[in-house]
Order: C-alpha cells, then sequence, then structure tokens
C-alpha cells in the first residue's frame, strides 16, 4: 500500500470550496474523479484544510492510498490532464502510511489579498477584495500584531462551528502594502471557521473608525462574535502556505 501527497494549487472562484458536497462542485469532487480515472475505483482524498466557497490556494495538499504502483511524476502529468484549467498538481510525493494532510499538518498561512484603489482592477476581480477607500497599513499591521499568540478566537468564529474547542496559537500576523496591493498575512497552528476573514473584517472596522485600534484584546476577551468586525468577502484569500514539522 503507497500513501501518495498531492500539492495542488487552485483557483476557487467556481467551486464551493474543498470539501465535497452532494449538490455543489467542490474541488475535493473533481480531484477524487480524476483519481478515479488513473487508479481505477474510488479513493478517498484526505486534504489540509476545509476552504470556504470562493476561497484560493496556492499551496494545497491531499493524500490518498493506492496500491498501484503509477510513479509519481506521471501522477501529475494524469492528474493534469484529468483537472479543469483551474486547478493544478505541482508535486506528488510517497509519504509513511501514517501521514495525513490534515492532522500531520503543524501550521497554515493565509494571506488576504486586497485591492486598495478608488477604481476596481478587472483583472483581479475574482481574486481580490476591492476596497476603495484609504487604509493606513502602519496602523493595522499595528493592530494586527494583537492577534498573535494562543487565544480562544471565539469572538472570531462564524456561528454554527461544532469545534470542541475555539483556542488557537498564532504565530504570525502582519499588514503590508505592495502599491495598491493590501497583504494581510496570518500563521497559526489552525484556524476557525471564517476566522482570517472575520479578523480582516475587524481591521477593516479599525481603519474605517468603527472598531478601536487597541480593541483587539478587549474582542478576544468577550468572546462575543458581535464585537468583532464583519467577514470580509471570500475572494481575497488564499491558503498560501502549509507546513509538515518532522515530515
Amino acid at each position: 500500500m503507497r500513501n501518495l501527497r498531492l500539492r495542488l494549487c487552485f483557483n476557487g472562484s467556481a467551486y464551493h470550496g474543498w470539501q465535497i458536497q452532494s449538490n455543489a462542485v467542490t474541488v475535493q469532487g473533481l480531484v477524487e474523479n480524476a483519481i478515479s480515472k488513473i487508479f481505477g475505483d474510488h479513493h478517498t482524498v484526505y486534504g489540509c484544510s476545509r476552504t470556504d466557497a470562493g476561497v484560493h490556494a496556492d499551496e494545497f495538499f491531499c493524500n490518498f492510498r493506492t496500491e498501484k504502483e503509477i510513479p509519481c511524476d506521471a501522477v501529475v502529468r494524469a492528474m493534469n490532464a484529468n483537472l479543469p484549467y483551474d486547478i493544478a498538481v505541482t508535486h506528488c510525493c510517497e509519504m509513511p502510511l501514517d501521514f495525513h494532510s490534515r492532522y500531520s499538518c503543524s501550521s497554515k498561512e493565509y494571506v488576504y489579498r486586497i485591492w486598495n484603489a478608488p477604481v476596481r482592477d478587472p483583472f483581479s476581480v475574482h481574486t481580490m477584495y476591492h476596497y476603495r477607500y484609504p487604509l493606513d497599513e502602519i496602523i493595522l499591521d499595528k493592530t494586527a500584531k494583537d492577534y498573535i499568540g494562543t487565544h480562544d478566537f471565539k469572538a472570531f468564529c462564524a456561528s454554527g462551528s461544532s469545534v470542541e474547542s475555539t483556542v488557537r496559537t498564532v504565530k504570525n500576523a502582519a499588514v503590508e502594502r505592495k502599491g495598491d496591493t493590501i497583504l494581510f498575512k496570518v500563521e497559526a497552528d489552525g484556524f476557525l471557521y471564517n476566522m482570517v476573514r472575520i479578523m480582516v473584517g475587524t481591521l477593516l472596522g479599525v481603519n474605517e473608525g468603527k472598531i478601536k485600534a487597541d480593541a483587539v484584546p478587549h474582542i478576544l476577551l468577550s468572546g462575543e462574535r458581535e464585537n468583532a468586525g464583519i467577514t470580509a468577502p471570500p475572494q481575497g484569500l488564499f491558503l498560501h502556505r502549509v507546513h509538515y514539522e518532522g515530515w
């Protein structure tokens, strides 16, 4: 038995996230269909994260088990021949049988991209959030630093989540500007449902004066979703890096 790990990147604009749904087109569904065509029969694929509808990935890992001895470089070519052009397999390797794309992950890094200009950019309409008002990246970077540490992020979790614990450790958080593009980067050992998008919405609330610049610690302590900002739109969000320490 082999345990194959695939590295993907995808534009999520046309999909209802990663995880298979019975009534919607998802990235996992298309990946599993491609694997079935290549390896025969159905293979369950385990993804490193559950991305929301419209969210993208610069780097995404998944793994599945097979007894077929198809070389990894041939798997990459065959997968890309059977996937749509907005999903690409960039690497394949064999891992120990106890490797799991989700549970073996040590941390993930997300990037939220904002087009910050008065006029929209037609070429990034599906990959950035257009925010036409001035943004002060220096103030927002200082505010973002308050996310760093081990905290209860219940206030930054969408209602309806069924996780056992809302405590997460954020290793790094930063806001930077590159021309008209604002980047919010955050790395953590795990993320809650809509957590990054609410983090971004809170920073936008600070920019608009609706939330105080030093309010993040108080919002965290309150545990109340209503104290945080809006849930920013999905199109600006990218799963950027996935880390596997010790693998």
